[in-house]
């Protein structure tokens, strides 16, 4: 479904001999859950970026649901992200417009029939919790809400994954573990997840995928390290 092949991607300001990837290959299958992680500038954002085209490699090749980074179409870029779910951390809502108008506006964007949008976005403040809040402002939301908006904003299309940029990045311990049981519920939904985090003690509450950036370089993945196995007595 996601496919890194020797990706690398370098930016002309940075400095000689720097790169933000450096030959990073990875596969996600359908469905799957996956932690980024590493220090700011290993290379995270960079990685979603590529995913949903925002960035094309300077070398390699990203495949994301058949569209190749090597042969995609500008047209065909929009036809990609309306098939993703994308989160960031500042929320990034409509100070005037509610909540289900926020919502709503990602369904505007893509021409979807007037008709059709009040039952999808009454579907999507559902699943994330929020039916209740669908007249509030942002400004009468928390940030952990504000940020459910987000989610319900980035699941109206249905996506296939889920892409989510340090979703927790602004909200306390008790609005971090609200929306990652919201992720947790999308996933189990069957909506594969990629998210960029540096809480790990999050990621170390579950045992989701890891994979660790640093210096743009993959240094770790679990889905490649050994399975020990324990022996009956």
């Amino acid at each position: 479904m996601i496919r890194f092949n020797n990706v690398t991607k370098s930016y002309p300001r940075a400095a000689a001999g720097q790169s933000a990837l450096s030959n990073v290959s990875f596969r996600i299958a359908k469905g799957e859950f996956v932690f980024l992680t590493g220090p700011s500038g290993a290379g995270k954002s960079t990685i979603l970026k590529l995913l949903y085209m925002d960035e094309r490699p300077t070398s390699g090749e990203v495949r994301v649901s058949g569209y190749s980074s090597l042969e995609i179409k500008r047209r065909d870029v929009a036809k990609l992200r309306r098939r993703l779910g994308i989160v960031f951390q500042d929320f990034q809502l409509l100070e005037d417009r509610t909540a289900e108008a926020n919502v709503g506006f990602a369904l505007e964007v893509i021409g979807t029939p007037a008709a059709n949008i009040p039952n999808k976005v009454a579907r999507a403040l559902t699943q994330v919790g929020l039916a209740s809040k669908a007249t509030a402002f942002p400004k009468e939301l928390s940030g952990g809400e504000q940020q459910r908006v987000a989610f319900a904003r980035a699941l109206v299309n249905d996506p296939f994954v889920l892409i989510a940029d340090e979703p927790t990045g602004n909200l306390d311990e008790r609005a971090t573990r609200g929306i990652f049981q919201l992720l947790r519920e999308i996933n189990a939904s069957g909506t594969a997840v990629m998210m960029a985090t540096h809480d790990l003690q999050l990621v170390r509450s579950t045992d989701y995928r890891c994979i660790e950036l640093n210096h743009g370089e993959i240094v770790f993945d679990s889905a490649d390290a050994p399975k020990i196995e324990v022996e009956a007595d």
